[in-house]
């Protein structure tokens, strides 16, 4: 059984099973700080101690053994994918990176030839017209997911669906799935739940957004980038994430959630 994906405090206080674009930075080092009284120094995904991950081979018999005898308290936090879909354009195909590079080498070049896109000159600065360059990256999305071509999809924009299965169908069981549009009730909920060796003060905790600055600003509402084909796209790629987590598919001006997450439901339909 595996867990790609997963993450557990060294004390085993909670498992999360993380989800790009999904407040997983700030999630991370809330976990790492209630262990350690103190945050990570740097990016929380380039943690390699102090917090168990499945990615470090000497994590995942602990981590494999917690979850599967369901030990800890577990959960997740999914996103609106309109908002995910945009935030990972300009992250990941505009922006430049960490290590001062574009996103997995010669992918945006690639795009740009085959789809026609702009990502504002070769820092991401320049004006571009951000709608036109982001309905093709929508196209580019739907292919790498629906047809696997030509690429298979980045973990940034395949669906949240996918990612939240991995834990159920190895034997996992959620305990909270939460939105990041209502980050602060939803992690106050889950350290309600669990005893950790440092006391959590939400209120004093910053947001880390590791991928803040890394692109340009997004110089439009939400909704004015999805047109009635864009907004066709979303929902045929994330058709089961508006389902399950309780998203609006027909008002991307909508980032908030239209129903409660029924997790008896969520188990059933991601455990086949």
């Amino acid at each position: 059984m595996r867990f790609p994906g997963t993450w557990m405090t060294q004390s085993e206080s909670v498992v999360y099973r993380v989800v790009p674009k999904c407040a997983c930075s700030s999630i991370g080092q809330i976990m790492y700080y209630s262990d350690h009284g103190q945050f990570f120094d740097g990016d929380i995904h380039d943690a390699e101690d102090g917090l168990h991950k499945w990615s470090i081979d000497e994590s995942r018999e602990t981590i494999r053994k917690n979850v599967t005898q369901h030990q800890s308290y577990a959960f997740t936090c999914v996103r609106n994918p309109y908002t995910r879909i945009l935030s990972s354009f300009f992250d990941k195909i505009c922006g430049i990176q960490r290590n001062g590079r574009r996103y997995r080498g010669n992918m945006v070049p690639m795009l740009i030839q085959q789809y026609g896109i702009e990502v504002g000159g070769p820092d991401g600065t320049e004006d571009f017209d951000q709608i036109r360059s982001f309905r093709r990256f929508l196209l580019f999305a739907r292919d790498t997911i629906v047809f696997r071509k030509p690429m298979d999809a980045d973990i940034h924009w395949s669906a949240v669906s996918g990612h939240v299965s991995t834990l159920i169908v190895n034997g996992g069981r959620y305990d909270k799935i939460f939105w990041t549009e209502k980050f602060n009730d939803g992690m106050r909920d889950v350290l309600s739940q669990i005893e950790t060796p440092v006391l959590v003060d939400l209120d004093e905790i910053p947001r880390f957004n590791e991928s803040e600055g890394h692109g340009p600003k997004r110089a439009h509402p939400v909704e004015d980038y999805f047109d009635d084909l864009s907004m066709h796209l979303v929902y045929e790629i994330y058709k089961q994430d508006f389902e399950l987590f309780k998203y609006d598919p027909f008002d991307p001006s909508n980032k908030m959630p239209v129903g409660e997450i029924d997790l008896d439901e969520v188990h059933a339909k991601l455990g086949d």
